[in-house]
């Protein structure tokens, strides 16, 4: 899963250098809120139902396959209901002809994502992590490929319709892939871990998910890790889009070149949190309460020195690597990357320690933390892009990450392990990489 998310994050960078230097800053910043547009509502198509899975089947094994029959249903309706907000947004919203055009070509990008997220479950619930760490790499390689040929076999100018076009195809390619994935789970074709499989499974399926449950049931279960991820987002794309409509697509150019760095700083806390050790942590927080608390706190020493040395190694790095790898037109970027870096230890504790907080009962209270973190974030940036522009997005970024990071602390405290949450952080677990597997 490391491996998959470093070379992951590598495609995606590189994607994103190849971006900003055939395009203008104008452009690229264009092309960037427009997508970031089009994602920050990606949460509502899927509405939370992988997370959903990797805590019902967490919890009650092989008996969660009632659930799979209706959650289909359920994700057709959200992602129709997705798809008729970005294209009323598209029509009415205060932007010109040229972004209206653009998020129209970039709507198909919502079933991509979709496929992906809902295939990655699977795979956890599977513990299938060489397939899972493939199948996150190959959108970001294709999409890699596309652009490259795009650009190598343009003369001139590229067009900004031809890369969302070439985005619209890479998801197209992931729904018609993740299809046959999908189809065998919902006949019950797939392999739980660490559950054995009871002999009424199909039968289960077949007879008893529409008498069990409900569409409704579905939602109700489902919304908080449905808007968990769209707070998530709000906090940390809604800068790009708030930058294109308050100031210029410049600054939103200038900002996406250092987000960009971060979000591929960011994708290793999140392949050991949210793709390795989520499906485990939802198992071991009703059936291993020990092992629960000992991984918690070795993984807090480890994600909070990992995220010094980063934060150490960027501000050192920072003012060779934008014009190196960007070029000198994105020299502005170079200030921004400087503040956000110090934003890298508190993201990786803060992943580490609201990993936590997805288990049992406790996931509502995480979105009330991210909603409120949302807004708090929107509104510094209402307040501070138009005195400041991009240099006061990564100041209230920075702001948000620390106050989110304080939440999480003090709902681990009180709800999760009480007075053992603060004690014994460390470097050196007493449960081995081989029992953390099983």
């Amino acid at each position: 899963m490391w491996f998959g998310s470093l070379a992951g994050a590598g495609l995606a960078f590189i994607t994103q250098v190849v971006l900003a230097r055939e395009l203008t800053p104008a452009g690229y910043g264009l092309f960037a809120s427009a997508l970031a547009t089009i994602t920050l509502l990606v949460p509502l198509a899927g509405f939370g139902v992988q997370g959903f899975w990797l805590k019902a089947f967490g919890v009650e094994g092989w008996g969660a396959v009632r659930w799979l029959t209706l959650s289909f249903r359920f994700v057709i309706l959200s992602t129709t209901v997705t798809l008729l907000l970005l294209a009323g947004w598209a029509a009415f919203g205060p932007h010109d002809a040229s972004f209206r055009w653009l998020l129209y070509w970039l709507l198909p990008v919502v079933f991509g994502y979709l496929f992906v997220e809902l295939v990655s479950g699977k795979l956890q619930l599977e513990e299938r992590y060489k397939a899972l760490a493939l199948w996150r790499l190959l959108p970001h390689l294709a999409r890699l490929l596309l652009v490259l040929v795009i650009v190598f076999s343009t003369t001139g100018e590229v067009g900004i319709d031809t890369i969302a076009a070439a985005y619209t195809l890479v998801a197209l390619t992931m729904m018609i892939a993740g299809f046959a994935e999908l189809r065998g789970m919902a006949q019950g074709r797939f392999t739980l871990k660490g559950h054995p499989k009871s002999s009424g499974t199909e039968n289960m399926l077949q007879t008893t998910a529409s008498s069990l449950v409900r569409v409704s049931d579905v939602a109700r279960q489902a919304w908080p890790f449905a808007l968990s991820g769209v707070f998530y987002l709000v906090y940390y794309q809604s800068p790009v889009i708030l930058l294109k409509y308050l100031t210029s697509d410049e600054a939103a150019g200038f900002y996406n070149v250092a987000f960009t760095i971060m979000a591929a700083v960011y994708l290793l806390p999140s392949a050991i949190y949210q793709r390795f050790l989520l499906p485990k942590y939802n198992r071991w927080a009703n059936h291993d309460r020990s092992r629960f608390l000992e991984v918690y706190r070795v993984g807090n020493g480890s994600m909070l020195l990992l995220g010094v040395l980063t934060a150490g190694s960027m501000l050192l790095l920072v003012p060779w690597i934008i014009p190196l790898v960007f070029g000198m037109a994105y020299q502005e970027a170079i200030g921004l990357l400087a503040i956000l870096a110090l934003c890298a230890p508190v993201r990786f504790l803060g992943t580490s320690i609201g990993a936590t907080l997805v288990t049992q009962e406790h996931m509502r209270r995480k979105v009330g933390y991210m909603g409120t973190i949302a807004v708090i974030n929107v509104l510094l940036n209402l307040l501070i892009i138009p005195l400041y522009g991009a240099q006061g997005a990564v100041v209230s970024t920075l702001l948000s990450e620390v106050t989110l990071l304080a939440l999480y602390l003090l709902a681990v405290r009180r709800h999760v392990f009480g007075s053992d949450a603060w004690r014994g952080w460390s470097l050196r677990p007493k449960t081995s990489l081989g029992e953390i597997k099983s």
